[in-house]
């Protein structure tokens, strides 16, 4: 059975070429233009996956996102002509799993829904290891490998990576990481990310200096590569 695409976006033109591109690369695709009527179909088809335009007629995009988060996981891609890293980031904070600035390359597009489809399997993470390039680790043993030798990381570095290994592939906000690792009282505590990334990156990184493992989304946060020839920032 195909997977389904549920898109809400008010432009036409957009919705048609989305269509053709998605059902042609086996996708179901159902059509809606208005958050209310968005709304009503992911509550009635229970979609795979959410295209989600900002700037709808009737509502805000990001009140669709809220409405959605607050009764799915179903994965969601913001599609939007908003480029400022607010938007992006509070789009986000609030449960996006990616955000792509119109005008967008369908090829960037079907690389980030399979990168959001990936994330929203089940997944035992405890026994999984995860492999990217030189790097490799062992959740259920807590062991970290580089070009085969054993790294020691301090548990707030481990706790960083083994954050970003759950969430490979997907951006994820300062606030996010901050939340999650330190607590929601540093949220604002920024200065914590570029020091202990900065660490992580002096141990598992073949140059720290041009990371190919973490990346930085610029003003937004990080995102943790699934493949070492990951282009997608």
């Amino acid at each position: 059975m195909s997977a389904v695409v549920l898109i809400i976006d008010d432009e036409v033109q957009i919705r048609r070429f989305l269509q053709i591109s998605l059902e042609a690369n086996g996708y179901t695709v159902h059509l809606t233009e208005t958050g209310g009527e968005g709304l009503l179909k992911a509550a009635q088809l229970h979609p795979d996956l959410v295209i989600l335009d900002m700037g709808l007629p009737d509502m805000d995009g990001l009140e669709v996102l809220r409405r959605l988060r607050a009764r799915t996981k179903t994965p969601v891609i913001i599609l939007s002509v908003r480029d400022a890293d607010i938007d992006k980031v509070s789009a986000l904070d609030s449960g996006a799993d990616d955000y792509l600035t119109k005008p967008f390359s369908m090829e960037e597009l079907m690389a980030r829904i399979r990168v959001a489809q990936r994330h929203a399997l089940p997944n035992h993470d405890e026994d999984k290891i995860f492999k990217v390039g030189s790097l490799e680790v062992d959740l259920s043993k807590r062991l970290v490998t580089v070009n085969g030798e054993p790294i020691k990381l301090s548990p707030t570095e481990y706790a960083l990576l083994r954050l970003m290994i759950q969430h490979a592939g997907k951006v994820l906000t300062h606030h996010q990481i901050l939340r999650e690792v330190w607590g929601p009282e540093y949220v604002n505590e920024t200065h914590y990310l570029r020091v202990y990334f900065a660490q992580l990156r002096q141990k598992i990184e073949v140059n720290p200096a041009l990371p190919e493992i973490i990346l930085t989304e610029s003003g937004i946060g990080y995102r943790l590569a699934d493949t070492i020839s990951d282009q997608l920032d």
